[in-house]
């Protein structure tokens, strides 16, 4: 959904555009509970709740890096909100998972920076399989998160996308479900996929 040519204005009154993140607001509000409503590329995107496979994953994710991971400062987050570098203005996304040192949100914010944030991770599903692919590893690496770890189910494999430069990761390993997955630093570990 995008907002693009003249709209109506509150109150009667005709205006040219309605600005992106105005209509995200407005979208955000109305959405149903439980809903996801994110501003990815100047696009808003609206994903339903995520099925039982999606948070099995998600969830084994989490344990692995609570149980393998060396540096007890760091925290799992579902549901946080990210601001990222859009292509033209702040995209504003909720990853499956965001793993960064404890506090880095303790604020009262809906939408926070990314700059603490050490890995982002995506499962893909029906409706977000393109945008995890494509349009979310942009804002990623824009924002300097070391780790985007994609997980898709459409095509059975992760991918671990290291070393941000601009708009791209310059490191993008793909590994078959099933097979283990070296996560590089800070983490240094690897993921056990056959438990997905």
């Amino acid at each position: 959904m995008t907002a693009s040519g003249p709209l109506p204005a509150f109150g009667g009154k005709r205006r040219s555009a309605l600005a992106p993140e105005r209509a995200f607001q407005l979208s955000s509000g109305a959405a149903p509970e439980g809903w996801r409503v994110e501003l990815i590329e100047g696009e808003i995107c609206v994903t339903p709740p995520a099925n039982g496979e999606h948070a099995e994953i998600v969830s084994e994710v989490v344990g692995q890096v609570i149980d393998r991971c060396t540096d007890r400062s760091l925290r799992n987050y579902t549901g946080i909100g990210l601001n990222v570098p859009g292509a033209s203005g702040t995209s504003h996304v909720l990853p499956d998972l965001t793993v960064a040192p404890k506090g880095s949100f303790q604020d009262q914010e809906e939408w926070h920076d990314a700059s603490p944030v050490l890995l982002v991770a995506e499962v893909t599903s029906n409706g977000t399989a393109d945008r995890d692919r494509h349009m979310k590893i942009r804002g990623y690496a824009r924002a300097g998160i070391p780790i985007y770890l994609l997980i898709d189910r459409d095509e059975a494999e992760v991918t671990v996308y290291s070393e941000p430069s601009g708009d791209e990761y310059t490191q993008n390993p793909k590994y078959k479900l099933g097979l283990t997955v070296p996560l590089p630093a800070p983490f240094g570990f690897e993921l056990d996929t056959a438990e997905f």
